[in-house]
């Protein structure tokens, strides 16, 4: 079985290409939902993040506003650490049962779309991975992507932005690198191309 690492920033296009991927046959894992899984009411982690950061990011049904944690840890370099030393022993945990089944049962391909698989301590997402793929869009493209989706504000799409391991790091760690500045179907092109050299691989 081949693990594919899917990282890249925030509106760097990672669920499109992980969406390709899938179409093709891969089995994919996204951290964040994962993540979301974990933040679920009356879990350990729930727990220590409403204590962590008041019971004012609660909703009254007891969920996690994720906008109004979002706000908070995106503009504090310290709040986002605890945050992730929180959450990311849980979800690496979670992601790693998934992949031995995944295993277990013979699947060929597993793409693991995280943004944080290069840039949270031990244990290392990265770890659990046989390539890394990065997507990359130039910071406008991306701004104009977060604007359509989210509705954030240039400022607090910035914010997000420089929150997250800078783009020339995670290339450092790339052994595949995907430019996403494209239309759709010229991307899916370049996904197909790099699916059939999975193909050949497995």
């Amino acid at each position: 079985m081949k693990v594919i690492g899917l990282t890249g920033g925030i509106g760097s296009g990672k669920s499109t290409v992980s969406r390709f991927l899938e179409e093709l046959g891969a089995v994919t894992i996204d951290a964040d939902k994962v993540g979301h899984e974990a933040f679920k009411p009356g879990t350990e982690t729930w727990r220590e993040v409403a204590a962590a950061f008041g019971k004012e990011i609660l909703n009254p049904d007891g969920e996690i506003d994720r906008q109004k944690l979002g706000k908070i840890v995106f503009s504090d370099s310290q709040a986002l650490a605890r945050l992730n030393q929180i959450v990311h022993p849980r979800i690496y945990a979670l992601v790693k049962a998934k992949i031995e089944d995944y295993r277990r049962w013979g699947v060929g391909v597993v793409v693991l779309e995280a943004p944080l698989l290069l840039e949270v301590g031990r244990p290392s997402l990265a770890d659990e991975v046989d390539e890394v793929w990065v997507t990359v869009a130039p910071e406008a493209v991306v701004l104009k992507r977060l604007e359509k989706k989210t509705g954030l504000s240039q400022a607090q799409s910035r914010a997000r932005i420089r929150s997250q391991l800078p783009s020339k790091e995670r290339l450092k760690h790339a052994d595949v690198v995907i430019d996403t500045d494209c239309r759709l179907d010229e991307l899916k092109a370049r996904v197909e191309k790099l699916w059939r050299r999975l193909s050949l691989d497995t």
